[in-house]
């Protein structure tokens, strides 16, 4: 018997599929087939199921147009994928209000919560819930992507950086910069606070 013939072959890698979809197109589609889900649950997350399923269409139309720009260093599509996607939403402000409020209620949506810790019945917890969503709407978009990417998809530093066309070095000073920012008290404004301290050490000297 030859053993050799029993043996699975390996899936293609992304960037194999890609490279192979230059001369045949029809290879494309197993980059639909293995990723649409996944975008798909992203854009629902953040417009809604009725939009998801056009804005995901559109996703792997552009990608399929794009495809011969995919730099094939990537094993992986799916980053990409994800920027192109984040390019779509970019400028929907209702979009970006509802990403703001689930993203302050659940940090994982995908993630079991039991019933009771998703009832409000702590006053506050619930203004620990609206401060922090006062914080993230006044995020700047790139930072909010960011956040998103990291909190909802658990990507990588630099697959983030690769779905952002930015450095990875910028990636990992943007998060932390926004950990230090989002665990600031609500409401505090450091140069109104600086002014205050002058006026009172000036007061003070008058006295």
């Amino acid at each position: 018997m030859d053993t050799d013939a029993l043996r699975e072959v390996p899936a293609p890698r992304d960037n194999e599929l890609i490279a192979r979809s230059l001369t045949d197109p029809d290879a494309f589609a197993g980059i639909f087939d293995r990723h649409f889900a996944t975008i798909h649950r992203y854009l629902a997350r953040r417009t809604g199921a009725d939009a998801a399923d056009d804005l995901a269409s559109d996703v792997f139309t552009i990608a399929f147009g794009r495809r011969a720009g995919f730099d094939l260093e990537y094993e992986q599509a799916l980053p990409w994928l994800y920027g192109i996607a984040g390019n779509l939403l970019h400028g929907n402000r209702r979009r970006l209000n509802r990403d703001v409020a689930l993203l302050a209620r659940h940090p994982r949506p995908e993630d079991p919560v039991p019933f009771e810790e998703r009832v409000d019945t702590s006053l506050d917890a619930r203004r620990e819930f609206l401060a922090l969503e006062r914080r993230l709407r006044r995020l700047p978009q790139a930072d909010l992507d960011t956040l998103l990417l990291h909190a909802w998809e658990d990507l990588s530093y630099a697959e983030i950086a690769e779905a952002l066309q930015i450095p990875i070095g910028t990636v990992r000073s943007r998060l932390n910069r926004l950990r230090r920012k989002l665990r600031e008290p609500d409401g505090v404004d450091p140069a109104r606070t600086g002014r205050q301290q002058t006026e009172s050490r000036q007061g003070e000297g008058h006295a």
